[in-house]
């Protein structure tokens, strides 16, 4: 393991930063595990997340997935359960899902419910919130166009936040992807982070991105290029 992370890590210039396409190109690269590694981004930001009126969150659906099945859940009755269904929801109910919860089951990584069903899911928000499970109408998973979104988080929606550093974490797909599409991704994330920049955040923005692979070295990104194909 140390002897492959140091022979990837000899190909990573660490005093230099890259174009998004070369420096994903290279975390590409130097993903040598034996499993399909994800390739994640770090972005960190000129924001106080201690204040209200600085966090930054959003979601996005990105154009080429996450390259992974996505579990999802709906909290949904009536007409809006079959909607759920066909979408392909992984698993559709009400107080059967809150029981089913309680005893344990967390098997989906994403949770959506209709407006009228937020009662009910309240009765798990204490197992669901700390696991960022919860349904929030902020990024989209609180809503009446459940078939939709259902859809969207199938294919792969990403859904972030800023830490309490200031830095924003996501995976954007998976190495087997290949570099271009993972680029397309990673330029579609960066873009939803500029446009979730609060209007209280003062100096520069985006102060710095890193790319890496699961076991890989972090490859960091050129911010004024990155920015510029984002628009």
């Amino acid at each position: 393991m140390a002897k492959r992370f140091k022979m990837a890590q000899s190909k990573v210039d660490r005093t230099k930063t890259l174009a998004p396409e070369k420096a994903i190109g290279l975390a590409v690269d130097t993903a040598t595990a034996k499993f399909d590694e994800s390739i994640d981004v770090a972005v960190k930001l000129g924001v106080d997340p201690t204040q209200s009126d600085q966090q930054v969150r959003g979601a996005i659906a990105l154009p080429h997935g996450l390259g992974k099945n996505v579990r999802v859940i709906v909290f949904a009755k009536g007409p809006k359960e079959q909607e759920a269904k066909d979408a392909g929801a992984d698993f559709v109910g009400a107080d059967d899902l809150v029981a089913k919860i309680n005893e344990g089951w967390l098997d989906f990584d994403k949770a959506i419910a209709t407006p009228d069903m937020m009662a009910v899911v309240s009765k798990v928000a204490k197992v669901l919130g700390p696991r960022g499970l919860m349904p929030n109408p902020k990024v989209g998973t609180v809503t009446m166009n459940v078939g939709a979104t259902v859809a969207a988080e199938k294919k792969g929606k990403l859904a972030f936040r800023v830490e309490k550093a200031g830095i924003v974490h996501a995976s954007i797909g998976k190495k087997s992807m290949g570099a271009q599409k993972l680029t397309d991704n990673f330029l579609a994330f960066l873009g939803a982070v500029v446009k979730a920049k609060p209007a209280t955040s003062k100096g520069i923005y985006l102060q710095s991105i890193t790319v890496s692979s699961t076991m890989g070295p972090g490859v960091k990104v050129d911010v004024a290029d990155a920015t510029a194909k984002v628009g």
